[in-house]
């Protein structure tokens, strides 16, 4: 297929390119020059979990390519509908004491998460929270009081981290109100912030955006999530870009998925992709053991093989902390090299 009869980008603002995001698999492996049975696509894997691509994510994915690694990040196949030993629901325990009141995620010490929207702008296959109770931790403005009041009765509370879903979905307005309600707890003195949306719809980067999320008393760090380096491209280096600029820490964590990034070119690739954007590597997960994605599983020897190379062949700060998240655990646990 060549680029000319690919479908158009929307014309209008970030929250149109989500409204027009691909929604069917029918529409997505047609602009690829694709069939069905040429990726496993699965409808019954997509009835659990919708898909979801905006355009300019999907125009990086190579037409005719049944292995590309963006592709299989975010198409339904039949892989995710069988049950796997050892693979849950909540693979990190997040569901119950580790969530004290209604939007709060509270595992590890001086850092809390706040959960600001149970939507992403594109619905990757391995999500770990593909299965959480979003219903009961959305919370309207009025509802915030309760987790705020959590965080200023602690005060070892040092670092509050926005996520969802992805929490730069919340317009402008909403996240400046809720930032500038969190630079107002003095023991605060860092806002995290975990998103995709730099990467698939990079227009979501906006002026507006930054003056919402930076405050003169915090630390602003955002923690963008891209697996391989066919993810970057121009209009991504200007989205983040405009975040460097404007003195937020840029960090990058991504997922050792099976045909995707499980080998060296790929890995070094991408930190050294990562880098040339402003972004320095900094975790690279083993997969969070979600029921629905054992297919994309990377044995550990295996990923301590792949991550052993990639520190022999990259300087060390482009090489990110190979770790695993453990539920209970006081911290993401690293895996020895």
């Amino acid at each position: 297929m060549t680029p000319e009869i690919l479908p158009l980008l929307p014309r209008d603002d970030w929250q149109s390119q989500l409204r027009d995001a691909i929604s069917t698999a029918e529409q997505l492996l047609a602009m690829l020059g694709l069939q069905p049975e040429d990726v496993g696509y699965s409808a019954a894997a997509c009835a659990d979990f919708g898909l979801k691509v905006p355009l300019a994510f999907a125009r990086r994915m190579r037409a005719g390519d049944p292995h590309d690694p963006l592709l299989l990040q975010v198409l339904a196949r039949g892989e995710e509908l069988t049950e796997t030993a050892g693979f849950s629901s909540d693979p990190l325990g997040e569901i119950g004491t580790a969530n004290p009141v209604r939007g709060i995620i509270h595992k590890y010490h001086g850092r809390v998460l706040l959960i600001l929207s149970g939507g992403c702008a594109v619905n990757c296959r391995y999500c770990f929270r593909r299965h959480f109770p979003y219903t009961d931790n959305r919370n309207s403005r009025r509802e915030w009081r309760e987790a705020l009041g959590y965080i200023r009765r602690d005060a070892q509370i040092s670092e509050v981290i926005l996520s969802g879903g992805d929490p730069l979905l919340a317009s402008d307005d909403y996240l400046d109100e809720l930032v500038t309600q969190i630079a107002g707890i003095g023991h605060v003195r860092r806002l995290r912030i975990h998103t995709r949306l730099p990467v698939v719809i990079p227009d979501r980067v906006t002026t507006g955006l930054i003056e919402a999320i930076t405050r003169q008393n915090l630390q602003t760090v955002t923690v963008i999530h891209s697996n391989h380096a066919s993810e970057m491209d121009t209009s991504v280096d200007a989205a983040l870009a405009l975040m460097n600029r404007s003195g937020i820490t840029l960090l990058n964590q991504s997922v050792l998925l099976a045909g995707v990034n499980d080998n060296i070119q790929a890995l070094s690739n991408l930190s050294e992709r990562l880098f040339s954007a402003g972004v320095l590597p900094y975790y690279l997960h083993l997969l969070d053991r979600v029921q629905g994605a054992a297919h994309f599983d990377v044995p550990e020897a295996r990923a301590r093989e792949l991550h052993a190379a990639i520190r022999a062949t990259l300087p060390g700060y482009l090489v990110p902390r190979l770790v695993r998240e453990v539920a209970g655990a006081q911290s993401k646990v690293t895996v020895p090299g």
